[in-house]
């Protein structure tokens, strides 16, 4: 039986910069922190370290790892921490050499000796390692090696990766394959099928529920973001841009202070084809600005791509005209299978895969769920998918100075883009007579994967990240 992932594995709501390199860090540090706590051990507990391996240690700064396993040995959720805090607490640890641990015990905590990063290390299992050293009075220690999967996943080494799921879904879906099989057997579209098998952890009701609260942090991070400017932080002087964008295309958005009044607004207004494209691009800008400054996104399915999804549902609701509020629940449905299986048949990692792992499987979760919104077939819209990820084959991942900026947050765009002309296309299309199916290309980005030199996976030397000379200052 294969790996058994909820669509609210694909998608939670975490902080950026990084699903892979700070969200599961963070969650990692929960989970080790919880440990202590639940062994009883506190008591003769002396001192922690952190061991930051391959991809973690070379764009660990970049990505605010360091800060990731700090927020998370002091017990602060990121579902939850107030975005502002966030940067303080790092801060105040930093400077006192305290860290109150899970909220039971103030130990020394120097962020600079008790966190390692080790460049030229690599565990073989992953390229995101991190292990976590608990010391005791007695000179005994405990120790727990994770690895960061990408989306925010995070296995802990020895244990079964299966094990916090636990449940049997009445339609198993391993391959596109047997996604086409279920529809085709149940005479269901792909969200039906996909609803069906999320009740077997929680009821209807429940669901909705938390994909609206999905739908909420995604288009409320849009809509705040569209209403900053300034540069992100990092060293880089990057300047946001959504701001200026939306200004222009609706001249006084900065002064409507209300999320649906803003999308009503921009509803409202006629629009031309040059006009849908830059609010599009304005949208997905938006998601990855906020993504770089530490604040609340969306993973979908990592932070460093999360600006696809919410910019291309955005994007539908506002601008097709046979758009309804259940395509709420449509679209995440089917982007939320599609994610799933890019992860089982190949990587949502881009320490593993490069960009075609986050850009490019967000892009195919886009499309394929828009196709379906617009009146698609499942085969439409499996089709959909493997257009988008066709053309990000090989993408490379590499950020210069190790910050999720640049090419980083422009690429959302790309995705964004690519997903709606990957739908339009497979809209007039017969699935029957494709050359190449989603799970030939899924297999084949997977192979690329395997292929593609590690420089260009997510460690900042290759690409961009050494041909473009820039002066970083660590903030």
């Amino acid at each position: 039986m294969g790996e058994r992932i909820s669509i609210f594995d694909i998608f939670k709501i975490g902080i950026g910069p990084s699903s892979s390199h700070t969200m599961g860090p963070w969650k990692a540090a929960l989970d080790f922190g919880q440990r202590l706590v639940d062994g009883q051990q506190m008591a003769e507990l002396n001192s922690v370290d952190v061991w930051l391996y391959g991809s973690l240690a070379k764009t660990g700064k970049g990505h605010g790892t360091d800060m990731a396993v700090v927020l998370g040995l002091t017990g602060r959720q990121p579902e939850s921490v107030p975005v502002e805090d966030v940067i303080p607490v790092f801060e105040d640890v930093e400077g006192s050499g305290k860290l109150d641990l899970m909220s039971v015990k103030t130990i020394d905590f120097n962020t600079e000796t008790n966190i390692h990063f080790l460049y030229d290390q690599m565990l073989p299992y992953h390229a995101n390692a991190l292990t976590f050293v608990a010391h005791f009075n007695g000179e005994h220690s405990m120790a727990k090696t994770y690895y960061s999967l990408g989306g925010g996943f995070v296995l802990c080494e020895g244990e079964d990766q299966q094990k916090s799921h636990g449940f049997e879904m009445p339609y198993p879906i391993d391959t596109g394959e047997d996604l086409k099989k279920w529809c085709t057997q149940l005479n269901a579209s792909i969200s039906e099928v996909v609803i069906q098998n999320e009740r077997a952890l929680r009821d209807e009701h429940e669901i909705k529920e938390k994909m609206l609260e999905l739908w909420q942090v995604m288009k409320t991070c849009i809509f705040e973001s569209c209403k900053k400017s300034g540069s992100l932080p990092g060293g880089l002087d990057v300047q946001r841009r959504a701001f200026e964008m939306a200004e222009k295309l609706m001249p006084g958005q900065k002064d409507i202070h209300n999320t649906d009044e803003w999308m009503a607004c921009i509803k409202n207004q006629a629009h031309t084809f040059s006009t849908t494209l830059k609010w599009l691009s304005c949208f997905a800008l938006a998601v990855n600005e906020e993504n770089a400054n530490y604040g609340r996104i969306v993973t979908a399915p990592t932070n460093g791509a999360a600006g696809v999804i919410p910019a291309v549902l955005m994007y539908h609701l506002l601008f097709s005209p046979e758009a309804k509020d259940d395509d709420i629940f449509t679209f995440l449905f089917v982007a939320g299978e599609m994610g799933s299986l890019f992860k089982k048949g190949a990587t949502i990692s881009a320490a593993m895969g490069g960009c075609q792992a986050e850009i490019g499987v967000s892009s195919a979760m886009a499309a394929a769920a828009l196709t379906e919104c617009l009146g698609g077939s499942s085969e439409q819209a499996m089709m959909a998918a493997e257009i988008a990820m066709e053309h990000h084959l090989g993408m490379t991942c590499d950020p210069i100075g190790g910050l999720v900026q640049i090419p980083c947050i422009e690429r959302n765009t790309m995705g964004a883009i690519k997903a709606v002309t990957a739908s339009q296309i497979a809209l007039e299309s017969d699935p029957a007579k494709a050359k190449v199916t989603l799970d030939g290309v899924i297999r084949t980005m997977k192979q690329t994967a395997d292929d593609m030199h590690h420089k260009y996976k997510e460690t900042s030397d290759g690409g961009l990240a050494i041909h473009i000379p820039v002066n970083i200052v660590e903030c």
